[in-house]
């Protein structure tokens, strides 16, 4: 904690112009570098982009190797889950087969992937078939994003963060590995905890830039100290377990004041360089996306928890 810290109160804060996803990888590895954890990278990278967008991929990376804690640094990956009719697993198209009869066989499209077009390693949630209960039963398989029938296709850029790739990814009879499967439910394993460990490190990535923008730009002394208790905050959400009701209910008032403290910067913005102040105004709407998946997280921790006086 004391080297993050440290990092985020002296590190200068002039910032390198990123022209590409390809400078933000640069400048994001060699910072991974200097830290353990991925949640103390996300912080830094956020801290070192020169924009909001680059700050999100910096937070999204770290939630993807906090969640694949066997996914090397310097390989950028996506979480392949969305199909064309949501992100639900009863949505899930997407088919693993041949499992119980020799090698697998991954076939199916993903409607929209985050960083597809820039990644190394893809993880790819997918059905085997269904339980007694007509369920999907879903795992997660590793691909490599260049394997044979692996095809990305990028999207137009989004209305906000438009530095970030995304793109379709269609799937024809890709050959699967048994060791390329991963254990466990692909849902309840890896699709939900990385919800949370996303919010954790992007706000993290987020609370990283918003520091470095405010010490540029002369924010009071109290407003940074206000940043660094939730940057405190967001650390130790972002080492707990993803999966805790206890944790999705602190993570809950974490974000809500996040929030609050974003709404009370409204009028330090003028003090910030115009073209950070205009990028931050097209793509703080960023911070509104998965607001209803964040808010029944927080009713189900509720009504899991919290019980009647």
């Amino acid at each position: 904690m004391e080297e993050l810290l440290g990092f985020l109160l002296t590190e200068p804060t002039v910032s390198t112009p990123l022209g590409s996803v390809g400078d933000w990888w640069k400048q994001h590895l060699r910072l991974a570098e200097r830290f353990s954890t991925p949640v103390d990278f996300a912080f830094a990278g956020g801290f070192a982009a020169d924009r909001l967008g680059y700050a999100f991929a910096s937070g999204y990376h770290a939630a993807l190797c906090s969640l694949f804690p066997g996914m090397a640094r310097e390989q950028r990956g996506a979480l392949c889950v969305t199909e064309a009719e949501g992100g639900h697993p009863a949505a899930m198209r997407t088919r693993l087969s041949g499992a119980c009869e020799g090698p697998s066989r991954l076939s199916g499209t993903k409607a929209f992937v985050t960083l597809g077009s820039a990644a190394d390693v893809l993880w790819v949630v997918a059905s085997e078939g269904q339980d007694e209960q007509g369920r999907n039963r879903l795992r997660v398989v590793r691909l490599d994003a260049r394997r044979p029938g692996v095809s990305l296709t990028e999207l137009p850029p989004t209305p906000f963060v438009p530095e970030v790739p995304h793109a379709v990814l269609h799937l024809h009879e890709v050959d699967v590995a048994p060791e390329e499967v991963l254990p466990g439910d692909g849902y309840t394993r890896y699709v939900k905890p990385f919800r949370t460990a996303e919010d954790c490190h992007v706000y993290a990535a987020l609370l990283g830039w918003l520091l470095r923008v405010g010490r540029g730009a002369g924010w009071p002394e109290e407003v940074r100290e206000e940043v660094l208790a939730l940057v405190v905050a967001m650390r130790g959400l972002a080492l707990a377990d993803p999966t805790s009701p206890a944790v999705h209910m602190a993570l809950g008032g974490t974000l809500d004041l996040c929030q609050r403290l974003v709404d009370g910067l409204e009028p330090l913005w003028a003090r910030v360089d115009a073209p950070t102040r205009e990028r931050w105004e097209r793509d703080r709407a960023l911070l509104k996306v998965a607001g209803k998946v964040r808010a029944k997280r927080r009713e189900t921790a509720r009504r899991g928890l919290v019980k009647p006086d």
